[in-house]
This record gives C-alpha cells, sequence and structure tokens, in this order.
C-alpha cells in the first residue's frame, strides 16, 4: 500500500483524520499517511493578532461609542480549536464584544473615556482562560479607540468651547478687577501723598507765622517809650507826605501837643512837596 508524506512546520500541530474523523495529533516534522483514507491538517501554535473595529457600545448615560480593539491569540488545544467549534476565533471574538459591553455599559460616558486601562484590566479578566472552550489563549487585548458618536462629539466641542470662553471671561473679569483696583489704590496713594504734602505746607507757613509774630512780640516787649514816639513821628510824617488836608491824633498824652511845630514843620514840608 503505497503511503504519502507530509511536512508539519515547526510551530505548527498536526491532526491526523481517518476517513474524515479525528484519530490522533503529531508535532512538527515529517509524517507518513495513507492517501485517500488519511488526511494530516495543520493547526498553526503560533501568537495571530485580531482586529475588531468600529464596535457600537451605550454607555450608562445612554451614549453611543464605538470601540476598536485588537488582541493578540494563540492555539492551545488544536483538537478544540478545529473540531469542537465551528469557527473558534468568530467566537472568542463574539464573547470578547458581549463582556465589553457588559464593562462599559455599566460606565457614564465620561468614566469611559478617561478609563481605557481599567477596561482592559477587567476585559482580561472576564475572557479569562478560553481554552476549555475554544482551544485558544488570549495573551494581549488593548482598546485602540473609544469614539463618542458624531453628535455627541459636537456637543463635547460645544461644551469645550463653552468652558474655554467662561474661563477666559472670568479671568478678564479677574485681570480687569485687579487693574482697577490697582488704580484706584494709586490715585488714593497720590491723594494722600498730596494732602500730606498740603498739610506739611500749611504746618510750615503757620510755623513761619507764628515765629515772625514771636520774634515781633519779643520785641516790642523789650521797646520803651522813646521807640513809639519814634514810630508816631515817622507816621506822621507819612501822613505830611500825602495829599490830605486834616490830621487826626489820638487823644492821649495831649501834654505832648507841644511838639507839634515840629509836626507842623514836617507837615509843612509835606505841603510844599505836594
Amino acid at each position: 500500500m503505497p503511503f504519502g508524506l507530509k511536512i508539519v512546520p515547526q510551530n505548527n500541530q498536526g491532526l491526523v483524520e481517518t476517513l474524515g474523523k479525528y484519530r490522533s495529533s503529531v508535532e512538527s516534522g515529517l509524517h507518513l499517511y495513507i492517501p485517500f483514507i488519511q488526511k494530516i491538517r495543520k493547526v498553526s501554535l503560533a501568537m495571530e493578532p485580531l482586529s475588531l473595529p468600529n464596535y457600537s457600545i451605550i454607555t450608562k448615560d445612554n451614549a453611543d461609542v464605538s470601540a476598536s480593539l485588537t488582541l493578540n491569540f494563540h492555539v492551545t488545544d488544536g483538537v478544540k480549536y478545529q473540531y469542537e467549534n465551528t469557527d473558534s476565533v468568530e467566537s472568542m471574538a463574539q464573547l470578547v464584544r458581549g463582556h465589553l459591553r457588559d464593562i462599559i455599559g455599566r460606565m457614564d460616558l465620561n468614566e469611559a473615556l478617561g478609563s481605557t486601562a481599567k477596561i482592559n484590566q477587567e476585559l482580561a479578566l472576564a475572557i479569562g482562560d478560553l481554552t476549555n472552550t475554544y482551544g485558544i489563549n488570549v495573551d494581549r487585548i488593548n482598546i485602540d479607540e473609544l469614539t463618542p458618536s458624531k453628535a455627541i462629539q459636537e456637543a463635547m466641542d460645544k461644551q469645550l468651547t463653552a468652558d474655554r470662553e467662561r474661563v477666559a471671561t472670568i479671568a478678564k473679569a479677574e485681570g480687569e478687577a485687579k487693574s482697577i483696583e490697582l488704580t484706584t489704590k494709586a490715585k488714593n496713594d497720590a491723594l494722600m501723598a498730596t494732602a500730606k504734602a498740603e498739610a506739611d505746607a500749611t504746618q510750615t507757613r503757620a510755623d513761619a507765622e507764628r515765629y515772625r509774630i514771636d520774634t515781633i512780640q519779643a520785641g516790642l516787649s523789650n521797646a520803651d517809650d522813646k521807640y513809639f514816639q519814634n514810630q508816631s513821628i515817622n507816621a506822621f510824617s507819612d501822613l505830611a507826605k500825602s495829599a490830605t488836608n486834616l490830621v487826626v491824633a489820638p487823644n492821649d498824652n495831649v501834654s505832648e501837643f507841644g511838639k507839634l511845630p515840629v509836626v507842623g514843620k514836617l507837615l509843612g514840608k509835606g505841603i510844599k512837596k505836594a
């Protein structure tokens, strides 16, 4: 009976089928089989990437988000992978989607958008070891994108713009208030400085006037009658030089009127000059 040769590559598992029924598994290498009766099916055990794009999910607050995932898996049991499931990879993908829907469905939109690392961790724990069911082990899973719908994105953009404008308005108002405060303080300081300068000047003038009066009073306190008589003669002399025709003399010291000839001479000189 002729035999056929089949090479099972490295990191692959060979599944030997006899008349369409699984018989045994073989490792990588060269194997004999009976043509038309037997068949060796190859199953790769290498890690493979899988992309799950644009998966729609509803959050706890009824927001529609689109999730895109990538995962890496490898076959751990070729028999379960090949014979116990029609499509083990698609079954695994559906399981991942179901767990992702459950995890994000318990979160609000803002929480979900800011918790991708947490979602990845919970999703990995929820999937666990799929070997017993699909003969597959998920080595790594990651959410690449978690994007709100277009309508929600537009609303978020408007809210963000409004928040930025509000912050800018508050900052502008605070700046203007600070400017007014500084301007008012500067004006108040200037007014206080001016008032103080005027008060100091008034005080200086008052001190000078007081000093002048004190000096005069001190001088007068030491003056005798001759000084005042001399002052009277000077006053009459100045009066005689004026254009007046009448001289009024005080009634004090009437006995001194004998001195009027001298006054008359002075007046005469004044009249002549006039």
